[in-house]
């Protein structure tokens, strides 16, 4: 079951899954960042993290759908679909002023749901912090002299204030041109960054680019088959593109074996809630079918190009196998982690099927790595890596239908 597989109603549930996923990664290692470097360590890492990603995967979907220019309007269309603002959960809304100026606010913000019980020491962390540099990063992927400021933004005064926050976005020839930042260009050093991915056919049903006019929000059940496999396989590709550019924030900062650590423990939290998220979504049983199926959806599986996994049932279980030549591991992405060593990740994504089954490695060389999953006599409790993760508002999401999409223009 590969997304090209998947019908458009299929793919069109599938592709906010898939945002809502990549947003969640960070649920799943910033906790362990705050254990090995405490809260200011996380901010600086998670920085980093996201200025290295965003203009990289931002200009890599202007490319694919088609919406390519220097504007407020590009920007926020490329918030649109972007892991870090998924719809809905981060209830992104806009305001178009003229084609360089414009504003959004937040009337939900799922990320202050997760951190303001944390205290406003993290919620500032978050908000203002973290926000700042990484806001302007995305929006430079655009253009050089866009600013993104607040207006106002948590903690918040009241403690109920709505919007979550606000924000001005001015492109304007006198701002000074700001530069690419260098982890952007680290990661535009990767395979990920120039990876090829599945073509859009113009001429099938549906919505093949976004070249017409903002939309307030995004109905994917608009759009054609072939744009929903670009869609869903460019923004696994964001979520590899993080996590290689918050791989290369904590080994900055420790040793090679704490960072290596730190990523099991980051892969294996959304491993297992991304592939429960998904059993769910379309409804699959416990069995080996249903263990395959979501390995082929999986982010950490996709995009095919990129990745070279491969599953197939074998009598009772599957046999799952990784080529150690892909992009992906020469990268040093997630599937560059998994080895004899551990493969808690694959155990999480098992478990999230049926919690009797067991993974167990049966080859490991330069060549590839094999695992044979198999049920076991007894089921087995939750890794403590999804059950972190699971403190996320984000891991019980459920979206709903908004209804037909209204053109946001500029006013005149």
């Amino acid at each position: 079951m590969r997304f090209s597989d998947l019908t458009r109603s299929e793919l069109a549930a599938l592709v906010p899954e898939l945002l809502l996923c990549g947003h969640l990664i960070d649920r799943s290692g910033m906790p362990h960042l705050i254990g090995a470097f405490g809260r200011e360590g996380m901010r600086d890492i998670a920085i980093e993290e996201w200025m290295g990603a965003s203009p990289v995967y931002t200009r890599r979907m202007q490319h694919a759908l088609g919406f390519e220019a220097d504007t407020v309007e590009t920007i926020f269309k490329g918030m649109q679909l972007d892991i870090g603002a998924p719809p809905q959960f981060m209830d992104f809304r806009y305001r178009l002023e003229s084609p360089y100026r414009g504003e959004f606010w937040l009337d939900h913000c799922g990320a202050l749901m997760d951190v303001e019980p944390m205290g406003d020491d993290y919620v500032t962390a978050m908000c203002h912090d973290i926000e700042d540099p990484t806001f302007d990063a995305t929006a430079i992927a655009t253009n050089r002299r866009a600013q993104v400021r607040p207006i106002h933004r948590p903690p918040r005064v009241p403690t109920d204030r709505h919007p979550h926050c606000a924000w001005t976005v001015v492109v304007d020839p006198s701002h000074p041109e700001l530069p690419i930042p260098s982890e952007a260009l680290a990661m535009g050093q990767t395979r990920a960054a120039v990876a090829e991915l599945s073509p859009i056919d113009p001429d099938e049903d549906g919505r093949s680019d976004y070249s017409g006019p903002l939309l307030d929000d995004l109905r994917f059940d608009e759009w054609s088959r072939s744009a929903l496999v670009r869609m869903a396989e460019e923004i696994c590709l964001q979520g590899h593109l993080l996590t290689l550019s918050f791989l290369r924030a904590v080994r900055r900062r420790t040793t090679a074996d704490e960072a290596v650590a730190i990523g099991h423990h980051q892969f294996c939290g959304i491993a297992g809630l991304a592939a429960e998220r998904i059993r769910a979504l379309f409804d699959l049983g416990d069995d080996a079918e249903a263990l395959m199926a979501v390995l082929d959806l999986h982010p950490a599986s996709n995009p095919r190009p990129y990745v070279g996994l491969a599953a197939e049932v074998v009598d009772d279980g599957v046999r799952l196998s990784i080529d150690r030549a892909c992009d992906a591991v020469v990268d040093g992405a997630w599937l560059a982690l998994l080895g004899s060593d551990d493969i808690s990740a694959l155990d999480a994504i098992a478990r999230a099927v049926n919690q009797r089954f067991v993974c167990r490695v049966v080859e490991d060389c330069d060549r590839e790595l094999v695992v044979i999953v198999r049920m076991g006599e007894t089921e087995r409790p939750e890794s403590s890596d999804v059950a972190l993760t699971r403190f996320s508002t984000g891991a019980a999401f459920e979206f709903r239908d908004r209804g037909v999409p209204v053109e946001i223009g500029a006013r005149a």
